[in-house]
């Protein structure tokens, strides 16, 4: 006999279950992935969207399914990565709308929540595409529908749908050219029926699937499949595949209508979903300065992410032969950024930005001049801004201008890494030069910013006795806390600089921080001050143990 039914318990192994089988054969997806420029890498983006769900599930225990539909819902969103993540994000959301109110589902809640995920997905997304992940979506709800009026048993109408998506999974390259050109199915579309078929295999087996979330962890730094990709080699019309969250609570409608007509009008690939307390943006656009700009107006930003398509897409076809695109080859652009930081996350976080080249180099690690002049040269721009984020770099930076005078080059003398992120967060391609370094500068003054060290010797500063070994709480460039622990000092910075206007707080976490320490300062700064946004981001690095910037 069949199972009749699926309770909150069932569904969390089945999720679970599903989110490994994806990740196993994550790579066998990306592989599949033949459009000009994939948004990252199709399996790897749907294991890590799938792989939040999961993770929220997993600290569940309860028998009530919308429970854990919603809870998977969250994590998906706010765990998604590309096009295909969000667009699954949108399908676990769907799902959890069609079971709200429900505590155990039968077949007939299950074609109700496979309906309005499919809805909601096409809803997301501006233009759907037939022969995409959203076809297969859709193939097997309607397949669900169906045998709902037939059967009373959840996994035979699980098998059958999924057997009937992929019959037309097998269809998709008559309806897509770039598919039929590489002769593959849509790797979206397949990925969504690993999950699913992964999910099935769990139903009547007694074991509690692990989540097998260390292959997945490393999949974004691992060597990327490449080679279906080559084969496609169509031109892109949008360059930069921009990505972010925007925070904010009860939105309306009027104003998210209004913001995906903007999307259209400047860019293609556009999804657009929206939570109870964030939207998740994903475009394809010449001018994500602008699209940025225009989100700022709606709510604050976060898990900001834009990357170069026209690299990477360069990058992709000449993979096979080993090519090595050269300078030069780099799209020409009216402006371009050199950024000075230390830690991994931080260069990863400023080249996500926008930063063209970013030098390593801070405190401790002063850049010299002839470091930016290699790095400017490398800009494929006449006017190439220069960040150097730490007060003794400014001055070298200058050096640099003067010596090299084949471009225009523009030092904005940011004393710290949040002044950096702030200018290039601010940067509007539609404004001049002129009203750029203006606006930007404006922005840079208004960040206030915050480093958490420890002393390397005993001494006085400004009458106040510091032993060797005290943390100290460097704000804007001046001590101004000296504590026993870290701890002390963390919470006497963030009192410090949560002033009543203050809207933004930013901990950036070095190498020699804990991520658990950095979020409990999240949730004291949350409980104790009222704050519209707490980020907390792994920085990286050395000497700071924090990094703390106020907005």
């Amino acid at each position: 006999m069949g199972t009749i039914s699926v309770d909150g318990n069932l569904l969390k192994k089945m999720i679970i279950a599903g989110a490994n089988a994806l990740t196993k054969k994550r790579h066998e997806v990306d592989a599949m992935n033949v459009f000009p420029v994939p948004d990252g890498d199709t399996g790897t983006n749907m294991s890590m969207t799938v792989l939040a769900a999961a993770r929220e599930v997993d600290k569940l225990n309860t028998p009530n399914i919308y429970d854990v539909a919603k809870a998977a819902s969250g994590g998906s969103l706010r765990g998604a990565r590309g096009n295909s993540g969000v667009i699954l994000s949108q399908l676990f959301r769907g799902f959890a709308k069609g079971l709200e109110g429900v505590d155990i589902a039968g077949t007939a809640n299950a074609a109700i929540s496979f309906r309005k995920a499919t809805e909601t997905a096409y809803k997301a997304v501006m233009k759907p595409k037939e022969g995409t992940i959203l076809t297969i979506a859709r193939a097997f709800g309607e397949k669900a529908d169906e045998l709902a009026k037939e059967t009373d048993d959840v996994e035979a109408l699980l098998k059958a749908s999924i057997e009937y998506a992929q019959e037309i999974l097998q269809k998709t390259p008559q309806m897509l050219a770039e598919l039929r050109q590489a002769g593959v199915v849509d790797a979206g579309g397949h990925g969504l029926l690993l999950f699913l078929s992964g999910a099935l295999a769990i139903m009547n087996k007694p074991a509690e699937p692990l989540l097998e979330i260390g292959a997945a962890t490393a999949a974004a730094s691992e060597e990327k499949a490449f080679s279906a990709a080559a084969a496609a080699s169509g031109e892109i019309k949008y360059g930069y595949c921009t990505e972010f969250f925007i925070l904010v609570k009860n939105v309306a409608e009027e104003q998210e209508s209004h913001f995906k007509s903007y999307l259209e009008s400047v860019g293609d690939s556009i999804v657009a979903v929206a939570d109870d307390e964030l939207i998740k943006i994903h475009v394809h656009t010449d001018h994500p300065g602008q699209v940025l700009e225009k989100a700022l107006k709606i709510g604050s930003l976060s898990n900001l992410k834009i990357e170069n398509m026209r690299l990477q897409h360069t990058s992709m076809i000449n993979f096979s032969s080993h090519s090595v695109e050269p300078e030069s080859a780099k799209p020409f652009k009216e402006v371009g950024f050199v950024a000075v930081a230390l830690g991994e996350g931080i260069k990863e976080l400023f080249r996500n930005l926008g930063a063209d080249d970013v030098i390593e180099g801070g405190q401790t690690m002063n850049s010299s001049a002839e470091d930016m002049i290699r790095a400017v040269e490398k800009v494929n721009s006449n006017v190439v801004y220069i960040l150097p984020n730490n007060k003794n770099i400014i001055l070298v930076a200058e050096q640099a201008a003067k010596m090299y005078t084949e471009k225009r080059i523009i030092v904005l003398p940011t004393k710290s890494i949040p002044q950096g992120i702030t200018c290039l967060i601010s940067y509007a391609q539609t404004l001049s030069v002129e009203e750029n370094t203006m606006y930007m500068t404006e922005a840079m003054e208004q960040t206030h910013s915050g480093q958490i060290t420890s002393a390397v010797r005993s001494t006085v500063n400004n009458g106040r006795e510091i032993t060797e070994g005290d943390f100290l709480g460097i704000i804007d460039g001046k001590i101004e806390i000296v504590s026993k622990t870290l701890e002390q000092s963390a919470k006497e910075m963030i009192d410090s600089m949560t002033s009543p206007g203050a809207e933004v707080i930013s901990i950036y976490y070095g190498e020699d921080a804990k991520r658990e320490d950095a979020e409990a300062l999240a949730e004291y700064t949350k409980n104790t001050h009222s704050i519209s946004e707490v980020e907390v981001l792994y920085g990286g690095q050395p000497i700071y143990y924090y990094i703390i910037s106020a907005e």
